[in-house]
């Protein structure tokens, strides 16, 4: 079963914290369920042919060419420092917009959206401490599973935002002569 998500290229920040209920895509990173905000997402892919980056961060799986757009993609079971495995039939593509820039996110398994009210969610726990706590903005309970929601703006820093402009940009142009 394919899954798509469609939004369009930017979300209106006051009409997100007017909002009363969240809608979240939840999805698997190894064993962990984790959200983002629906309006983040442009929409979710299968995963196609990557291209290696020589000398980008060990994250950074490579790059895809999704209509004519050079568009790193960051394997977040490898940003959150899990093992590595096999790409399966489940795996996807989450296309999102960040800084201005798209930016794929690799997930294993894309499992649902759902509405959460602002009461729902909490708070990242107050134990997570240094950078990649700010990897999260909060945490919902979805069924029995608590959901970590992903700060996407934090999955890269500012130094690795730098670094992929530059990738994007000489990609970009390795592309267009090559046409």
């Amino acid at each position: 079963m394919t899954k798509e998500i469609k939004k369009s290229d930017t979300s209106d920040d006051s009409e997100e914290c007017s909002r009363k209920e969240i809608q979240l895509a939840c999805f698997l990173v190894g064993d962990q369920m984790y959200a983002l905000d629906i309006l983040r997402i442009k929409e979710v892919i299968r995963p196609q042919k990557l291209t290696p980056v020589p000398k980008a961060p060990a994250f950074i799986e490579g790059v895809i060419n999704l209509r004519g757009a050079v568009i790193p993609v960051v394997d977040l079971r490898r940003r959150f420092d899990q093992p590595s495995v096999a790409k399966g039939q489940k795996t996807r593509t989450i296309v999102s917009v960040l800084g201005g820039k798209i930016i794929g996110l690799m997930v294993d398994e894309v499992a649902e959206v759902r509405n959460f009210t602002r009461q729902e969610i909490q708070p990242a726990p107050r134990f997570l401490k240094g950078e990649k706590s700010d990897y999260f903005l909060g945490v919902c309970q979805r069924d029995d599973d608590l959901v970590m929601i992903v700060n996407l703006e934090k999955i890269l820093s500012t130094d690795e935002k730098i670094d992929l402009d530059g990738i994007q940009n000489d990609l970009q142009k390795t592309v267009v002569a090559n046409q």
